[in-house]
Formats: structure tokens, C-alpha cells, sequence
């Protein structure tokens, strides 16, 4: 959602891969509030104060679930990160899998998430969001993104849109089937420090992993790693919008926050590292330019960053609109997602949503994992196939297929004509 700081003429500048250049950071006196907010909830410890490369390079050490289960209905259970100022253990989750493809690892992806308004009453019940399990719950792996701030205190930040909910959403997305929550967005720090205080500590009490933000750099661009079917799935999460809250509140060495790719550096750090332990990676971005299906350059740059960072699949929301999806070299490309659950304010296009299914070739995995590193790169795509469930968001939030599906599909298949993505690997 756009706010006041997005609407800005940024300078830009394509010296960086295509990245804009951040303007100088304002708010500098809230790093010092911030921390001092934050000491009594997270002591530091030895080496949690660099963000070096080979900090980032530190392979995740995950925990088990044991002795952590999923509200009733949930597709998985997790344990999350402890809350150290130095990396949290990666949680890894073993999610159900109704419904998923014989011989194919599934992972499902849906856009932009928050619990305003009408859409509040989603959180009132147990099973607010039951009926995504059909769609969204039926894979192997889903993933979405939560645009809002988690407490009720704080301070509404300058900006025009403020997103606020209660940790009862994080539940009620596991309930409905989700098993990793990205944050790294415009709308998590909302509510300034003392909002980022209680967002952080919902993470931790998550009963699904929660990435894209953390208590310091290191920890936000951790990644979340999932076994599925034997495989570890990695999920990384950042954002590359150029406003308020990542120049107010990006996650650093020694402050909280999202984690930020105005520079892709930090990014392309954890995707090295993120590759090297793991067996499929996912990079979940908050990018592109609002109300738009095409892919803006920054968008392309990051992409074509990714996939050469070694990227199975990259997929990204933010723009309010399907944007296009296919295979970029031998990565798969979703550019935009839309909006999931969400109070509908500007009409029709708005309400354009769905479900993005990619299905991995478990055997092509294990076969590439055989092989040294050096000679992955000549391998074809191990995400062998790409399914979208077109849906409309309906007056309660709550996207559901629509009679015109047929209509929302041509749409989406029209979109990446100007991604420049090919449709099949």
C-alpha cells in the first residue's frame, strides 16, 4: 500500500543492479529509543553485533518442532527463533500435504495479507480463514505475506495507511493452512519502536515461522528452513520498496527492523548462504511499483540477481496487481502475487487475486545435489511446472473463485508478455 513517502519523486539510480538509492535516513534519534526499548527484552551476545559476510555466510542451525504443535486445523507446527540479538536458530516445520503432487514437491503462494476494517472479524472465530485450506493449505508448502504491524500500542508513523492486528492473525493463518509468514513489507513497523517490540515477540511465539524481520540484521534475512518430503526448503524474505519504514526501521547489524535490498548486497549475502545448506531456496520479496502488472526495473534487476545468486524460485507481492510468472533461466518467476486478504478500497482491479502453485522435481533436486556446485548453474529448472487458481477477494476479505475465473487466467497468462518470462522451463 502506498503511504506518503512512496508517493516521493526517489532519485534513482541504476549503478546498483537497477536498485534505487535510499535518501539519506531521517528519524536517526529512534535507533537510540529503539534499543532502549528493546534491552530488556534481548541481551546481546558475542558476535551479534557484525554484520560481516561471513556472519551471513553461517549455515542456519534448525531446531526441531518437538514439543510444538499447531492450533487445531493447522497445516504444520514450528519452532521459532529464540530472542537472542545474535541469528535465531531457523525454525524447520514438516507441513502436511493434502492434495499434493505424486513425485512433486508443492509450494503455494499467496499475496498480501491484513486483518483491517471488516477483514478484522476474520480473527473472531477459530477458523476464520478454514477455506483456504482447499487452495492455499493444499500443498506441500504454502507461504504469504502479513502487511500490518502485531500490537496495540505505539504511535502511528507519518505516513498515510496504518495496518495494525493482534498475534491471534498468525494463528489463523496456520489454521488455514500457511506454513511460512514473511514481514519484510512497508506496513510492519507501522506503530514505531514500541509496535516493533511487540511484533518481534508475536514472531517468537509464532506457531509458524516468521521471516523478513528480526532484532538485527543478521537475524531478519535468516531464513526460515522447512523439511518437506526429505528435502529442506529455505524461505528468505525482503523488501525492496523504497519508503518510510525501510529507511526508518531496516534491520542492521545492531538495530531491528525489516530486512531491506534498496542494495542487494545483504540480500544476495543470505541467498550464498541460504544455498549452500539448503536443497530448494525461495526468495519472497515485497517489491515493484504500486497498481502496475509490469515489472518494473528494479524488479527484473533483483530477479535476475537472485536466479544468478542461485534462486530456485522468487516470488514477490506489493503492487496490488497480478504481475507475470514463468522461468527465468533456470528460475521461476512470480512478479507479483496481489493482494489475499484484504479490505477491497479502490475497486475492481483490487479484488483481482489468486493462489500461484509451483510443483519441484524431488529427483532433479537429489540429482543436482550430487553434483559439485560449480556445475549446477547448467542444470534446467527444478521447478518443473506452474498452476494459478485465479480468485476475487470478497467483501469480508476472503478470496474465493470467481465466475469469471476463465477471464482472471487470460489476464494472468497477458502478464508476462511484459515480464518477458517464459511459460514453461
Amino acid at each position: 500500500m502506498a503511504d506518503a513517502w512512496e508517493l516521493r519523486d526517489w532519485p534513482r539510480s541504476l549503478d546498483n543492479g537497477g536498485m534505487q538509492r535510499p535518501r539519506p535516513r531521517q528519524h536517526v534519534l529512534r535507533y537510540a529509543v529503539l534499543l532502549a526499548v528493546l534491552a530488556g527484552c534481548a541481551a546481546p551476545s558475542a558476535g551479534g553485533s557484525s554484520e560481516s559476510a561471513a556472519g551471513a555466510a553461517a549455515s542456519p542451525n534448525p531446531v526441531t518442532a518437538a514439543g510444538r504443535t499447531a492450533p487445531a486445523g493447522a497445516a504444520s507446527s514450528s519452532a521459532m527463533s529464540s530472542t537472542a540479538t545474535t541469528p535465531a536458530p531457523a525454525p524447520t516445520v514438516t507441513p502436511g500435504s493434502p492434495g499434493a503432487v505424486p513425485g512433486g514437491l508443492t509450494i503455494a503462494f499467496g499475496g498480501d495479507i491484513h486483518f483491517e476494517g471488516r477483514v478484522g472479524r476474520l480473527l473472531d472465530g477459530d477458523d476464520g480463514l478454514s477455506e483456504l485450506r482447499a487452495t492455499l493449505g493444499a500443498a506441500d508448502l504454502a507461504v504469504v505475506n502479513l502487511e500490518t504491524a502485531i500490537t496495540d500500542r505505539g504511535v502511528p508513523q507519518p505516513k498515510i495507511y496504518h495496518f495494525r492486528t493482534t498475534p491471534k492473525a498468525l494463528t489463523t493463518l496456520a489454521s488455514a493452512g500457511v506454513d511460512v509468514v514473511s514481514m519484510a513489507n512497508n506496513h510492519s513497523v507501522d506503530f514505531g519502536p514500541d509496535g516493533l517490540v511487540d511484533t518481534l515477540a508475536a514472531r517468537d511465539a509464532s506457531p509458524v515461522p516468521v521471516v523478513g524481520i528480526g532484532r538485527n540484521a543478521a537475524d531478519a534475512f535468516a531464513p526460515a528452513v522447512v523439511t518437506v518430503r526429505g528435502l529442506r526448503v529455505a524461505v528468505i524474505a525482503s523488501t525492496q520498496i523504497n519508503d518510510y519504514t525501510v529507511n526508518t526501521f531496516p534491520a542492521t547489524a545492531t538495530a531491528p527492523g525489516v530486512a531491506g535490498n534498496l542494495r542487494n548486497d545483504r540480500l544476495l549475502q543470505a541467498v550464498k548462504a541460504a544455498r549452500a545448506t539448503s536443497d530448494v531456496l525461495v526468495v519472497f520479496l515485497h517489491w515493484g511499483t504500486d497498481y502496475t502488472t509490469c515489472p518494473d526495473r528494479a524488479q527484473v534487476a533483483t530477479a535476475t540477481a537472485m536466479a544468478a545468486a542461485g534462486a530456485d524460485v522468487v516470488v514477490g507481492s506489493h503492487a496490488h496487481r497480478i504481475q507475470g510468472s514463468g522461468w527465468l533461466g533456470s528460475t521461476f518467476v512470480g512478479y507479483g502475487l496481489g493482494n489475499f486478504v484484504w479490505l477491497n478500497t479502490r475497486g475492481e482491479a483490487d479484488t483481482r487475486s489468486g493462489v500461484l502453485t509451483v510443483t519441484v522435481d524431488e529427483a532433479a533436486v537429489r540429482a543436482r545435489a550430487a553434483l559439485p556446485p560449480n556445475q549446477w548453474s547448467t542444470q534446467k529448472s527444478v521447478v518443473v511446472a506452474q498452476d494459478y487458481a485465479p480468485m476475487r477477494v470478497s467483501d469480508d476479505g476472503i478470496p474465493r473463485r470467481p465466475a469469471d475465473a476463465d477471464v482472471l487466467t487470460a489476464a494472468w497468462e497477458q502478464a508476462r508478455s511484459c515480464a518477458r518470462l517464459r511459460s514453461h522451463p
